[in-house]
């Protein structure tokens, strides 16, 4: 029976719903926008939201260079093109009111804090590892207050890693005291999060709160779960004071 003494987690939409939270302020931005130069504001939303995700989901070692401040206030003026306004300083403004906005938004996602108070009294230790950049990430675990429930932070500019670089995953453990047999991993982004912990041999568990088919060709993760609740009942079995034993005859 593989035993497991550290426990990795991604953070955005596994500990906290950033999708709602992002869309909220992208929203709230492009409103205000909307109503002082008076074009659509669920346009301008959209705009920025796919600019937001194709920055995300092209994310490589090459954009760690590049502060994440930039590259915001490059998100928003192509958003503002998209709906015919090409004003850089506006788009600086809009990306500062996000980021705010943004902030005001955060809330940890129902049986989080559970999770992580019971794994630690397991004797786990506990590891965030994220792409998100440290201008915008260590606020964010601050207001989210998850800087005394864990052990180490991973931010994908301080460790100049991105996942799914199996690298990541090893050097998390390494400093965490363990090694990627004795780990796991839980995150919401199969490509990132179980891919890359899987090729490092890490213990993988799929938060599926996208409902993104798993390639028919790619490694399956080791569980799937649809809460971040059900964690503790699939890690049961590999932590110390998870396991059962059987009473002497």
């Amino acid at each position: 029976m593989r035993t497991i003494d550290t426990v990795l987690f991604d953070l955005d939409d596994t500990l906290h719903d950033d999708t709602t939270a992002y869309r909220a302020a992208a929203r709230a931005v492009a409103e205000r926008i909307a109503a002082e130069r008076g074009v659509d504001a669920s346009a301008l939303a959209g705009a920025y939201e796919a600019e937001a995700m194709r920055f995300w989901a092209a994310l490589s070692s090459e954009h760690l260079a590049h502060p994440i401040e930039d590259e915001r206030e490059r998100m928003w003026l192509a958003a503002l093109r998209a709906v015919g306004i090409d004003d850089g300083a506006l788009a600086r403004t809009a990306a500062d009111e996000y980021v705010r906005a943004r902030s005001g938004e955060l809330i940890l996602a129902p049986g989080s804090l559970d999770v992580l108070t019971a794994l630690r009294a397991r004797g786990c230790k506990l590891g965030l590892v994220t792409n998100g950049f440290a201008a915008t990430h260590h606020d964010k675990i601050d207001r989210l207050g998850l800087r005394e429930h864990m052990d180490g932070f991973f931010l994908a500019d301080e460790v100049g890693m991105v996942k799914p670089d199996p690298e990541l995953f090893r050097h998390a453990c390494r400093v965490l005291g363990s090694e990627p047999a004795r780990s796991a991993m839980v995150g919401d982004r199969y490509g990132r999060d179980v891919v890359g912990a899987h090729d490092a041999g890490l213990f993988t568990i799929l938060l599926d709160v996208h409902a993104i088919p798993i390639p028919p060709d790619g490694p399956a993760p080791d569980a799937i779960v649809s809460t971040i609740g059900e964690v503790l009942d699939v890690l049961a079995p590999f932590t110390s004071s998870g396991r059962t034993t059987s009473a002497p005859l």
